[in-house]
Parts: structure tokens; C-alpha cells; sequence
């Protein structure tokens, strides 16, 4: 698994042209927003497992 993967569009405007920005964060050409994509964590249900 790679340490950063690829938005397939940006979630302000849902344009598809992202690009790589600094340090883990992407660029969005159409709306000129800077934007992360962070994991938080998982959720499971009670009980599960």
C-alpha cells in the first residue's frame, strides 16, 4: 500500500483535474482549492468480531 493515494475528483466541485500539491495535499486546477484526504480510522459495529 502506498503512504498517499490519489483522489479521483475533488470533493468541492467535483472536477477530475487534481494535482499534486506540497506535501500530502492536492490541487484542484478547475476551483483552485487546496484539499487533504485524511483516514481517520474504521468503525465497527459492537460486538463484531
Amino acid at each position: 500500500m502506498t503512504e498517499r493515494a490519489q483522489p479521483f475528483y475533488c470533493p468541492y466541485c467535483g472536477d477530475e483535474d487534481l494535482r499534486p500539491h506540497e506535501e500530502r495535499t492536492w490541487l484542484c486546477a478547475s476551483c483552485r482549492r487546496v484539499f487533504t484526504v485524511t483516514l481517520l480510522g474504521l468503525n465497527f459495529p459492537e460486538g463484531a468480531g
